[in-house]
Order: structure tokens, then C-alpha cells, then sequence
């Protein structure tokens, strides 16, 4: 009887661990996204008026649009998916117990982003059925 206790504590105390480290991967995860798409909503800003300049006043219509379209598309990635996974991470990293299928969900979404995105999905993917393993076993 104690060796069952013993291996449920241990597989707990294993799967805690493996929710710590996802919630520092979402942390850092989303704060990345945040960095990169500002970066690139910067860039594209400046260099879009050096093109507007050289394009022809047929086609320079294009451009009108295409700076704020950037910034929208930007702000649309930080409001859905990088401030909910520093969100999710900050969650799993002071155990609530909504913060692990909020993760789930971020990580469906990050599937699509290869390679390390993948990866993430994957793992988080993992942890949620391990989790739930747990849940039903004990």
C-alpha cells in the first residue's frame, strides 16, 4: 500500500515539474511573439515609405493600406496568442486549475507554427493526457 502511495506521489510530483516547465515555455513563448511582431510591424514601417516613394502614383495606393494592415494583423497575434500564453504560462506556473486547458488550446493553435511551435503543441498536448491519465487513475 505504501509503494502505490509512493509512485503516485512521485508521478505527481513528475508531472508538476513538466507543468512548470511548460508554463516557462509559454512565457517565454509568447513574449517572444511579442518582441518579433513588433519588430516586424516596425520594420515594414519604415521601409514602406521608401518604397511608396519609388512606386508609380498608380499602384502607390497599395501601400496606403498596407501599413495599417500590418499593425492590425500584429495586434490581432499579441491580443489572441502571445498575451493569453504569458497568461496560460503564469497560470500553470502558480497551479490553477484553468491554466492547463487554456494551454491546451493555445497549443492546438501553436501545432501550426513550425517547427518549434510543433513542439510545444506536442508537449503540451502530452502533459494535458498525462495529466488527465493521472486524474482517472488515482
Amino acid at each position: 500500500m505504501t509503494d502505490i502511495r509512493n509512485h503516485t506521489f512521485d508521478y505527481i510530483a513528475f508531472m508538476e515539474k513538466h507543468k512548470r516547465v511548460l508554463g516557462i515555455l509559454y512565457i517565454v513563448s509568447g513574449t517572444f511573439q511579442i518582441i518579433s511582431m513588433l519588430i516586424i510591424s516596425a520594420v515594414i514601417s519604415s521601409i514602406i515609405p521608401f518604397i511608396f516613394e519609388e512606386a508609380e502614383p498608380d499602384v502607390q495606393w497599395i501601400f496606403e493600406w498596407i501599413v495599417p494592415f500590418i499593425r492590425l494583423i500584429s495586434v490581432i497575434v499579441i491580443v489572441f496568442f502571445s498575451i493569453p500564453s504569458i497568461i496560460a504560462g503564469w497560470g500553470l506556473l502558480n497551479h490553477k486549475k484553468w491554466a492547463l486547458t487554456m494551454a491546451l488550446v493555445l497549443g492546438c493553435f501553436k501545432l501550426f507554427s513550425f517547427p518549434i511551435g510543433t513542439a510545444l503543441g506536442i508537449y503540451t498536448i502530452w502533459i494535458y493526457t498525462q495529466e488527465n491519465r493521472s486524474v482517472g487513475q488515482v
